[in-house]
């Protein structure tokens, strides 16, 4: 594609002990956009990033970064990318100013330290100490570390973990201008609403394969329902029931259950919970809790994969 700023095409990494993190993988994010990796840890969505960020070497396969590969033009790349890694450990004792001058200096041209630090809110801080900050903090720091060379492809592996709610939607408005300039931003996050607000596209990855690709909204379309009623049950035996029950309701397109937590995609609420209702109640079952909700893309995923993309792996950060 000539018009993407990355492609891979059959990504492999494999480790020493045979752990097969990547498997096959197909990307291409196309230049100028927002695009999203999605999964739970241990999905190799981690080192897939770091793949394409040069960090790591491939077991096979072929990858292109902004039109180079890295076996020829690591330097040229390095001058055209942005990275702020899931963890950014930065000198304790320089002072924030002093961090991003530091980092400035790694680059032909890009902004002004000041300018970088304005952008991520920490100008008040700009004498304080890196060791001095609190998470939130030392989280913008770092990817304030990630702009300052002006990039045109910026990679972001959890950015707003540890902020505050102000800061992280601060944040998204940084990125949203990033963005506008034709420049293009690879993001992973934990984040659903973060992910459906700022990817144009995004890819869910499990056990190192991509499982589903597409717009935000084509993907919380696939669920097949665009209202979610979750019902707790006092008891696994009335949960095991109610599952029972639903299946032969037309107005049920997907079910998901967990524990004694059932949770059921509708298309209507308003035509569907009252039915729903009338139905447990005729079985004699009782309701602990009762909550709905729009279908996001964590639904997305536990149709998919019948996990939530917040449980943990066995093998984690992968």
């Amino acid at each position: 594609m000539d018009d993407a700023a990355i492609v891979c095409r059959g990504l492999r990494k494999t480790y020493p002990q045979g752990v097969e993190a990547v498997r096959g993988l197909d990307l291409a994010v196309p230049r100028g956009s927002c695009f999203g990796l999605l999964g739970p840890n241990g999905a190799g969505k981690t080192t897939t990033v770091e793949i394409l960020e040069g960090l790591l070497e491939k077991t096979s396969g072929e990858v292109e970064v902004l039109g180079r590969r890295w076996e020829d033009s690591a330097r040229e790349i390095r001058e055209r990318i942005g990275v702020s890694l899931q963890e950014t450990r930065l000198a304790e004792k320089l002072q924030v100013l002093e961090t991003l001058r530091l980092f400035r200096s790694f680059y032909r041209s890009g902004l002004d330290p000041a300018e970088a630090m304005e952008l991520v809110g920490l100008s008040e801080k700009a004498k304080e100490r890196v060791g001095r900050l609190s998470g939130g903090q030392r989280q913008r720091l770092a990817v304030a570390t990630a702009m300052v060379g002006n990039p045109e492809l910026l990679f972001l592996d959890e950015p707003t973990t540890g902020l505050d709610p102000q800061a992280r939607r601060q944040l998204w408005d940084v990125l949203r201008a990033f963005r506008t300039e034709g420049r293009t931003i690879v993001l992973t996050t934990h984040y659903m609403d973060e992910a459906e607000r700022l990817c144009d596209e995004i890819a869910i990855v499990d056990r190192g394969q991509r499982i589903a690709l597409g717009t935000p909204k084509s993907l919380i379309g696939s669920v097949g329902g665009d209202h979610v009623i979750e019902v707790d049950f006092p008891s696994a035996d009335m949960s095991d029931r109610a599952e029972a029950l639903a299946k032969g309701w037309p107005q049920v397109q997907s079910a998901h259950r967990s524990g004694t937590t059932l949770e059921w995609n509708v298309r209507s609420l308003t035509e569907t919970l009252p039915d729903v209702l009338r139905r447990l109640e005729e079985a004699g079952l009782t309701l602990a809790e009762l909550r709905t909700r729009q279908a996001s893309l964590e639904d997305v995923f536990v149709k998919l994969t019948g996990r939530h993309l917040r449980e943990e792996s066995a093998i984690p950060h992968l």
